[in-house]
């Protein structure tokens, strides 16, 4: 039990970090246990690097300084370790000092910082992740710079404290190097944080991807079970590395099973083991993770399943403990088409082909399905990278395998089946920095509150509504798409095609009926078909090379659907598909040799085997896909060279028509905008007006809100304008408050169930005369109950326009997000609400406003004046301010904004606020992507 002298123990610092090679260390305070600790980590030390801590001679610790090490009040002194086992491989400390750099205590802001690195884990980035860590730490504890003392020798501490990011001065004094840093995170600290966690997931699954010896534990003796079926695959796909078989139960004297070396424990492995893939009972897991981790597994899949939420954690714990990464429990497997790999350790012995789609799945039902969708589209077309089935994913996620993709030159086009985001808002930043160069696309599982991820999935429903969701992965450049039909449809063209260049679609087939369709479909997607080219059932391939060679070579065109139906007199015979696959690729081919425009066809680059051996030159400058009915051979054929097939021409279109929007937002996304600054913006005010009205519950949620003179102070201070109202308790007060606004008035109620409800009379608008006014408030009185409890107000009448509603809120999982839509039936009744995550640019204001479907009742719809649409944009950028810069604002209600043609007038505001979240970004998962690099603990 604590004595009420003894500090608190932090334990919101501890975390588990990736370290450069993709290994894993646990970062937490040090407390006085860790003594025996601290004596055997710097004994392992080498004399060079205690000189560079000490500057001098310092071949052991006294008792006084361990303790003065290990002994910290976590304000003024705070020290961290970096663990992996049970061992320190690092520390790192701060002291607070003043300015003659003696030992202090606030308000001194400025702590003397110093580093300690096992030589046998120095180059692995952990000082750069301990000092992100520590800095954290401080600002926490009011902290604002560090300094510290480096022999100038010891270039890899200087190069830790330069790198970092953080304004310094840097001087040379009595043989040392002094450096002063501030520690409030900058663009560029922040910059060069993510640049390192990138490299860093990056590599952690790199390693599982490409090991170069992988252990299956719990292959079974006979054919038959998980861990033999693992066996079969590897051998199957020709892995280039070497396996071992590992089962407790094998005979004494048995070398091996199914001709793969064989052995009773991962310990008896002769040489170090990369991957070892675990399948066996749940209940063995922990121990056989033991093993592994004394053996110096790097990485583990988990094909075991039942497991709770409390055993996965346990079990993601022991794991990170030893430097390990876990895909799983529950998983699949995993997937590594590269000839120089060859990997296949998963439950399924058919490889897929080599090509340049990246996989992700969290179940492995859908993987299969997909990857028997995308085997089905032919040799060229549906070729696989990598493949990775996390399962219930308790640690390895589609963001860490996001950032090995972002940069891996293998993969062009990233399919993703998820079923829930661990951190949706790192999520997003991470798709929307891939999807500037690859394309990706998602489709999502247990997308209703009705629905929930499986039993034992590591991440718990999230509660965010689907259409915000689905909303803010098109704000980052993600293909959202329903099911995985259209998934590997979409993955298909865009592995195999340009980008088009804009929505213009040519249409060209041999029958009438299946062109209208295709232009039907396309007009109903929102792109823009040309006529129809009808080629009639007589037509040949000849024919149509020469149509599509003319439909790619019309400037009036971004695309082409070609569309077939089998020839009626089957003139051509059996030979149909090969023809007609062979005279398109001529007419691309022909058209690629004079081709300029288009999008650059990035998306469909070239790989290893997937032309199939065909003279195909390089890709055309517009996207071609094909439908067609019942041609026997020709989906294959059309793969061969590298053109997609399709059954039905929606679907074909659907696909197009992702690929239109996704090159649409890639152009906007070379200039993504910027966030304007306000000169008459005070942030000091409002923040001085918000410690006024907050409550002292610090670490809750719980809202509070502001009164109606608070709310127009704090918006005020944001250069947003509220009309005044007035209250009228009763008829001698509304005709008093009428006439100091002014007439025409509107009579309303705040009646929470009345509030904007004009259709049920709780509004009267222009009201021009004190006899109007004395009418309207005895109606509705009569009708609708007592002055006191319709709460009514007087407000002066505001130009007419448009009414809007402009919201933001702090959702539990992403954080702040911008919300905009017309008023009333619109957004309440249809939906048709925006959203953008904050901070938003210019460029995403503008968006908000035009992205609603009602949107074309702001710009003149059936011959009305247009509104304001400049002033509506610069208050969301305003709201957006507003909840960027004080976090502690958790709601904001503007409704209704009345836009008029000049012009706009808030009518209503109403604001909530709560406390902020700790400042080291742990105590809310809106604000996990703020914080030092850390993985997730679900």
């Amino acid at each position: 039990m604590r004595t009420p002298s003894e500090p608190v123990y932090p334990a919101h610092w501890e975390a588990d970090v990736v370290l450069r090679d993709g290994g894993t260390a646990r970062v937490r305070p040090i407390t006085p246990d860790d003594a025996e600790r601290l004596v055997s980590f710097y004994e392992q030390v080498s004399d060079q690097s205690k000189y560079y801590r000490f500057f001098a001679p310092y071949p052991r610790l006294s008792d006084r300084d361990v303790r003065r090490f290990t002994h910290h009040d976590y304000v003024d002194r705070v020290g961290l370790a970096a663990i992996v086992g049970d061992e320190f491989i690092a520390t790192v400390r701060y002291d607070r000092i003043d300015a003659t750099g003696r030992p202090a205590s606030l308000p001194a802001d400025e702590a003397e910082v110093a580093f300690l690195v096992r030589d046998d884990h120095q180059g692995r980035g952990v000082g750069s992740a301990l000092l992100e860590h520590i800095a954290a730490c401080a600002r926490e504890r009011g902290v604002r710079r560090f300094v510290a003392e480096v022999l100038p020798a010891n270039t890899r501490m200087v190069k830790v404290f330069t790198d970092a990011g953080y304004s310094q001065k840097r001087s040379f004094e009595d043989g040392t190097v002094h450096l002063t840093f501030g520690i409030e995170p900058t663009e560029q600290s922040l910059a060069v944080m993510r640049a390192r966690e990138q490299r860093a997931e990056a590599r952690s699954v790199q390693r599982l991807l490409s090991p170069g010896v992988v252990a299956v534990i719990g292959a079974s003796r006979n054919p038959g079970g998980a861990g033999r079926t693992v066996l079969e695959s590897l051998r199957a796909a020709g892995f280039t590395g070497r396996v071992h078989a590992v089962n407790r139960a094998l005979e004494e004297g048995r070398a091996e099973i199914d001709s793969v070396p064989a052995h009773r424990s991962v310990r008896d492995v002769p040489e170090p083991v990369d991957l070892a893939v675990v399948a066996v009972p749940a209940g063995e897991v922990p121990g056989v993770v033991d093993e592994c981790g004394g053996r110096g597994v790097q990485g583990l899949v988990v094909l075991s399943a039942d497991f709770g939420r409390d055993a996965q954690r346990e079990l993601v714990r022991q794991a990170r403990s030893y430097g390990m990464r876990i895909i799983g429990p529950n998983a699949f497997g995993l997937i590594n088409t590269a000839p120089d790999v060859r990997l296949n350790a998963t439950l399924s012995p058919e490889t897929p082909e080599r090509g340049r789609i990246g996989l992700f799945t969290q179940s492995g039902a859908i993987g299969i399905a997909v990857l028997a969708g995308l085997h089905r589209r032919g040799r060229g077309a549906g070729g696989v990278s990598t493949f990775v089935s996390a399962g219930n994913r308790a640690d390895v996620s589609g963001n860490d395998v996001l950032q090995y993709w972002d940069d891996d030159p293998d993969t062009d086009v990233v399919l993703m089946y998820l079923e829930s985001f661990g951190n949706p808002r790192k999520f997003n930043r991470l798709a929307r920095r891939t999807a500037a160069r690859k394309p990706i696309v998602v489709v999502k599982g247990a997308r209703h509150n009705a629905s929930a991820p499986p039993p034992g999935h590591a991440v718990p429903a999230g509660r965010t509504p689907d259409a915000t969701v689905s909303s803010l992965l098109r704000q980052a450049g993600v293909i959202r798409v329903d099911t995985v039909t259209e998934l590997v449809d979409a993955g298909v063209l865009l592995a195999t095609q340009p980008l088009p260049s804009g929505p213009r679609v040519g249409i060209l087939g041999n029958a009438e009926s299946l062109c209208l369709l295709t232009y039907d479909a396309c007009l109903a997607r929102g792109l823009r078909p040309q006529p129809v080219t009808d080629l009639t059932t007589e037509a040949g391939p000849e024919d149509f090379r020469r149509a599509l060679a003319a439909t790619l070579a019309d400037p009036a065109t971004d695309a082409v659907v070609v569309t077939a139906i089998p020839w009626v007199d089957g003139s051509h015979g059996a030979g149909d598909a090969t023809l007609l696959a062979e005279a398109l690729a001529r007419a691309l081919r022909e058209s690629a040799g004079g081709a300029g425009g288009g999008e650059g066809g990035e998306a469909g680059g070239d790989q290893d085997g997937g032309r199939g051996g065909t003279e195909a030159a390089s890709a055309p400058a517009k996207p071609v896909v094909v439908v067609h009915l019942a041609i026997e051979g020709l989906d294959a054929a059309l793969a061969e060279h590298r053109l997609p097939a399709y059954p039905a021409p929606e679907r074909a279109v659907d696909a197009l028509s992702e690929a239109v929007r996704y090159a649409q937002w890639r152009r906007e996304a070379a200039e993504p905008g910027r966030v304007p600054e306000y000169d008459d913006i005070d942030e000091a005010s409002a923040a001085v007006l918000l410690t006024r009205v907050r409550e002292p519950d610090r670490g809750t949620l719980r809202s509070t809100p502001l009164s109606g003179e608070e709310t127009a102070e704090l918006l005020g201070h944001y250069g947003v304008s509220v009309q005044p109202v007035l209250p009228a308790p009763d008829a001698r007060a509304a005709r008093a408050a009428a006439k100091r606004l002014g007439y025409p008035v509107a009579l309303k109620t705040t009646a929470p169930h009345l509030r904007h409800r004009s259709d049920l009379g709780g509004v009267r608008l222009d009201i021009g005369s004190e006899a109007g006014l004395r009418r309207a408030y005895a109606r509705m009185t009569e009708q609708l109950g007592e002055p006191a409890e319709l709460r009514p107000v007087i407000q002066a009448m505001a130009p007419r326009g448009v009414d809007t509603a402009v919201k933001a809120t702090v959702d539990p999982a992403i954080g702040a997000v911008l919300s905009f839509g017309l008023a009333g039936p619109p957004s309440e009744l249809l939906g048709d609400v925006a959203h953008r995550l904050v901070p938003v640019t210019d460029r995403d204001a503008a968006g908000l406003v035009r992205s609603i479907r009602s949107a074309p009742v702001l710009f003149g719809w059936r011959g009305a004046q247009p509104v304001d649409t400049g002033a509506l944009e610069e208050l969301l950028l305003r709201v957006s301010r507003l909840v960027e810069d004080h976090p502690e604002v958790v709601s904001v209600d503007l409704e209704p904004v009345v836009v008029a043609a000049r012009g706009l007038t808030v009518l209503d505001a109403a604001v909530r606020v709560a406390e902020p979240p700790a400042p080291f970004g742990t105590a809310h998962p809106a604000w996990a992507d703020l914080g030092p690099r850390r993985l997730p603990a679900y």
